[in-house]
């Protein structure tokens, strides 16, 4: 009998370490490293690495490295070599750009061009999946497993890894139980969960869609300011409302409610793109200052859940070609495309014009 964590449940835990500031080691067949996340790393730590001739580096994302001017020699992400006598202020103003307009001179900043970059592009994967900012103290190690027993490290092995990370999680539905709500009383909420130990994720379906017939769907992130706060800077909330009063005009439908918050970056990391849009910034110019892409979201997700529900075809509720193109490409035909235009006023007219003109939403 086996007790011992697979890739998944492996995965599982070293994202949580990360998140509480403890590093795990990384092994590939040809090199090893141990991975600190930027966000959360201490000076004790961070010292020890220095001290044990690990050789640490700064691994951030392209998109961050073209906001320092650094080189990203590796393509997708730059390894930063760490001055002398570095500590976590130089790290962490490195890794997090909400002071960058006080200090814009961080440099110069020497980027790594030699060696394998691929455990520094899983750390940044893991970082990311932890809905920490993507940057990571990565430090070579020559004998990890020794070094990961003696001190108690989880140990996640590349190549497994990847293979795993580059999926989307498979979703098994825990429960479903009626729920009535304002705009249709015959409502049932349906929980889903990863295998991955991530987020979980809730489909509300509304009457009793005909699994033959295309459904009125929508595929609507989570968006704790806008759907709970009634915050003005999105239409998050509108839509939302706005799908749902639709469908229970209609008698039936289907909302998947992703767990996929500021456009897959976490809660924290969006807020700081809202403060970095205080500095004026757009919503896209902040993601890439903090290191992150325009929309990091897996619409995956939504495919994989319609199909476990029995649908093949939807009516899809969206301004955003990329949801349609994902569905179509992932096996689920949209044979309609429904506008969802709502919720426009002076706060967010700004953020609906990048929408449109930076990310091709249809408004």
């Amino acid at each position: 009998m086996k007790f011992g964590p697979d890739i998944n449940e492996t995965l599982a835990r070293a994202r949580a370490d990360l998140r509480i500031g403890v590093p795990v080691v990384l092994r590939s067949a040809e090199s090893a490293a141990l991975v600190m996340a930027a966000e959360t790393a201490d000076t004790a730590r961070l010292a020890a690495m220095q001290a044990s001739g690990m050789h640490p580096v700064l691994a951030i994302t392209a998109r961050r490295a073209e906001t320092l001017k650094a080189r990203a020699y590796d393509g997708d992400l730059a390894r930063i070599e760490l001055p002398e006598s570095t500590d976590l202020r130089w790290v962490a103003a490195v890794a997090d750009p909400k002071d960058d307009l006080k200090h814009p001179m961080k440099g110069p900043l020497r980027s790594v061009r030699t060696g394998d970059a691929g455990l520094h592009r899983l750390a940044l994967m893991l970082c990311k999946a932890a809905r920490l900012l993507p940057a990571a103290l990565v430090g070579a190690l020559s004998q990890p497993e020794a070094f990961a027993a003696a001190e108690q490290l989880t140990v996640v092995d590349a190549a497994q890894a990847q293979a795993v990370m580059d999926l989307s999680a498979e979703l098994q539905e825990i429960v479903a139980a009626r729920v009535p709500i304002e705009v249709a009383e015959n409502t049932r909420l349906h929980v889903f969960r990863p295998e991955d130990g991530s987020e979980e994720h809730y489909a509300i379906e509304i009457g009793r869609p005909d699994r033959d017939k295309p459904v009125l769907a929508r595929l609507h992130s989570a968006c704790f300011t806008g759907d709970l706060m009634g915050s003005l800077k999105c239409d998050c909330g509108p839509q939302l409302r706005g799908a749902l009063a639709q469908m229970g005009d209609e008698g039936a439908g289907i909302l998947l409610y992703l767990n996929q918050e500021g456009r897959g970056i976490g809660l924290a990391n969006k807020m700081r793109a809202y403060a970095l849009q205080d500095q004026g910034f757009d919503t896209v110019e902040a993601n890439h200052r903090l290191g992150f892409e325009d929309d990091e979201r897996d619409f995956r997700v939504g495919s994989g859940l319609l199909k476990g529900l029995g649908f093949a075809q939807i009516r899809l509720m969206t301004n955003n070609p990329a949801k349609i193109a994902m569905m179509e490409k992932t096996g689920v035909a949209v044979v309609e495309r429904v506008p969802l235009v709502v919720g426009e006023n002076r706060h967010n007219h700004g953020y609906l014009k990048v929408k449109a003109a930076k990310s091709g939403h249809l408004l």
